[in-house]
């Protein structure tokens, strides 16, 4: 096979080819003579944009026409038509072989070649894809036919130069869909709530170091009420020991690590007690409750108001979905706290921890809240 160049003197010869052949899958499928001579007298067949060719079997029959336009720029397009009596037999991919031949061996390099057809036109999508052409296109209700009246998809198929030097087929990877940017993963360090609010009795914020004195005061008066449940009562306090750890804690409140809470008396400002959010999980968003309260201030309902106050800012402002309370069986101050706000016991963990005040290993139970 071979393209043999269309000539002017040969316009009764593509008229003949052009009206005595049907094209369904084109704009007009019976073309009249009078708009195959407006086109041809336009420069529609042979310019500096368009070069026509026949195309011939090895038997010298011209068994098809091919138009290929655009040739001005680097993306040219092509229009084929194999004659009725000679489709079927194959000579639709053999030709567009030798389109893309005729125009990546052009002296300017091509970019790539573009072809459109009819959604529904198979035979021409198959010989595209037989010759290593993609598909790269669909569009919706692009293609008019006259005789029907009505839209028909459309399809393009397109081969780049580099395809065609290498003799390789690279398929469209569809993996464009717009998405919105991801967002940047959660950082606690970045997470804004407040470090001080109130109670109906207690102002509840954040530790500073210059509580230091406050703590060793408390913890000093409520050592041997402490000293069966917290590790940190098992021996005299230390004012130094005690300002390196409320620096820590600052430092740990800060950093989202672990958020102590002091509260006081709203009215004359003494330190009441200690409590905060522990062992946290960002992640779950999942926290544990501590308390402890000084025993000048024991009995009169502190911890529990302090404990209500901070599961709710737990779950309001750091959008918990669960809150625990962790504590001895034997401390039962600490169980009716629990109990006293609605936290659900949902088991006692055995022989779960070691007592710093008598070496034993106890049982654990496990109170919580969760978000509903």
């Amino acid at each position: 096979m071979k393209l043999t160049e269309w000539t002017m003197e040969e316009h009764e010869k593509l008229i003949e080819f052009m009206t005595t052949n049907s094209w369904p899958y084109h704009g007009h499928e019976h073309p009249v003579r009078a708009l195959i001579e407006k086109t041809i007298v336009e420069g529609g067949y042979k310019s500096d944009q368009v070069k026509t060719f026949w195309i011939e079997n090895d038997e010298g029959e011209q068994v098809g026409l091919v138009k290929i336009f655009d040739l001005q720029d680097e993306i040219p397009l092509f229009d084929l038509r194999i004659a009725d009596s000679y489709r079927g037999q194959g000579y639709g991919p053999k030709a567009l072989r030798m389109i893309a031949d005729f125009v990546f061996s052009l002296p300017e390099k091509k970019i790539r070649l573009e072809g459109h057809t009819r959604h529904d036109n198979f035979a021409m999508r198959k010989a595209f894809e037989r010759t290593g052409f993609v598909k790269e296109a669909h569009l919706r209700q692009a293609w008019f036919s006259p005789k029907q009246n009505r839209y028909h998809d459309a399809v393009t198929y397109g081969m780049t130069r580099e395809d065609w030097e290498a003799g390789v087929t690279t398929p469209v990877m569809w993996d464009d869909a717009v998405k919105a940017p991801a967002d940047p993963p959660f950082n606690p360090l970045l997470l804004e709530f407040p470090e001080t609010f109130e109670s109906e009795r207690l102002v509840i914020r954040a530790p500073k170091r210059e509580d230091a004195v406050l703590s060793f005061e408390a913890v000093r008066h409520s050592l041997e009420a402490l000293r069966p449940w917290m590790p940190f009562a098992q021996h005299e306090p230390n004012l130094a020991e005690m300002t390196a750890n409320l620096i820590q804690a600052e430092t740990d409140f800060m950093l989202r690590k672990d958020l102590r809470l002091h509260f006081f008396d709203k009215n004359s400002g003494q330190f009441i007690g200690s409590s905060g959010l522990h062992r946290i999980d960002w992640e779950v968003r999942k926290f544990e409750i501590g308390y402890w309260v000084d025993s000048r201030f024991e009995g009169k309902g502190y911890v529990t108001e302090a404990v209500e106050r901070i599961t709710r800012f737990a779950f309001e402002e750091l959008q918990a979905n669960r809150v625990e309370i962790r504590c001895d069986p034997d401390n039962v101050r600490s169980r009716a706290v629990a109990e006293r706000l609605g936290f659900e016991l949902e088991g006692i963990m055995r022989k779960d921890s070691l007592s710093r005040h008598d070496g034993k290993i106890r049982d654990t139970c496990v109170y919580a809240k969760v978000r509903a």
